[in-house]
């Protein structure tokens, strides 16, 4: 357990570092133009929040690619998991005459009018993880958030005992990603294993402190807890970290979605047991690829789907040495 928390507090430190470059970036002023201008093209990246470690790195990665694009400057604003303070980013960077807005949205249907302000703006608009359906000439890089759970959820089938008692703890109300992986373990796990109680049900919003919160209380109504299933790796780890050290909980399953370095250092520990990754690095890729062709008019409309590899203890060691390598991991 000593590696693990060296490594983890290494981890800690990449994700302040991004977190502060998100909230010090002010987006400048002044209008670019459509033909990139005198000083390329202007993009706004309004990030969900930066609390959450996947959109940290995702945050990240956004700006380590941006510097690939000698035309393009990019400019990240934290929307700290919070409607208001995301749709008014969204408005902001409508006015200050950004080229290209990329959202990452907290809640689909709330930032959709916001969305739909920008493109009848003219300003070249991309949604990603998630991606907000039905915009027309809006563009969307993402994965696919069923894949994502059913790659999981069918592992669990098998792994799951019987007449087993399990936790389920969701993303915010309303989010895509959220909805559809708990559509895959409902259609995937549940209706295959009738057997499996479901003890506890909330909502933790992407937030380990919050699903900290909720496992303690659930670890207390409960007798026993034989696996956790969560809509993403954040909230597993907050989850495990309520029960950390207690003996009862040792034999536990875990199961979470994105394939943080934070997962990938605990399912090597031992403590978690899969997750599906979705990585950062290839979102960010094609996002800033897709951003780009769509400014210079390479592509009218552009969507795409990273892929959703499931990451085990059998292969864990490819995705640190990843992460390694990235210096996301010590």
């Amino acid at each position: 357990m000593r590696n693990l928390t060296r490594k983890l507090m290494t981890l800690g430190v990449a994700t302040a570092t991004v977190t502060a470059l998100a909230a010090c970036s002010d987006g400048g002023g002044g209008d670019s133009g459509g033909e990139g201008g005198d000083d390329g093209y202007r993009v706004a990246y309004i990030a969900r929040a930066q609390v959450d470690s996947f959109a940290a790195w995702l945050a990240n990665e956004m700006q380590a690619e941006a510097e690939n694009y000698d035309d393009i400057t990019l400019d990240v604003f934290d929307g700290q998991a919070n409607d208001e303070i995301e749709n008014t980013q969204i408005e902001n960077a409508i006015a200050n005459g950004y080229d290209a807005i990329i959202v990452q949205a907290n809640n689909g249907e709330a930032q959709r009018p916001y969305i739909e302000q920008s493109v009848a703006a003219g300003i070249v608009t991309v949604t990603t993880n998630p991606r907000v359906e039905d915009i027309e000439g809006s563009s969307s890089v993402d994965a696919n958030p069923y894949d994502q759970g059913a790659g999981v959820a069918e592992l669990a089938v098998e792994e799951i005992p019987e007449n087993a008692r399990v936790v389920v703890l969701n993303g915010p109300g309303g989010n895509f990603h959220s909805t559809e992986r708990r559509n895959a373990w409902e259609q995937e796990f549940f209706a295959e294993r009738p057997d499996v109680e479901i003890v506890a049900e909330d909502i933790a919003n992407w937030n380990k402190d919050e699903a900290l919160t909720l496992m303690e209380d659930w670890a207390l109504a409960n007798d026993e807890i034989d696996a956790i299933i969560s809509m993403n790796d954040n909230m597993a780890a907050g989850a495990l970290e309520a029960v950390r050290g207690d003996a009862a909980y040792e034999d536990m399953l875990a199961y979470g979605v994105d394939g943080t370095p934070e997962a990938t250092l605990l399912i090597d520990d031992g403590l978690m047991t899969a997750t599906t990754l979705q990585n950062a690095q290839e979102l960010a890729e094609l996002n800033m690829s897709t951003v780009h062709d769509l400014l210079t008019g390479a592509e009218e409309t552009v969507n795409v789907d990273i892929g959703n590899p499931v990451i085990t203890s059998d292969n864990v060691q490819e995705y640190i040495d990843l992460y390694t390598e990235a210096g996301l991991i010590d």
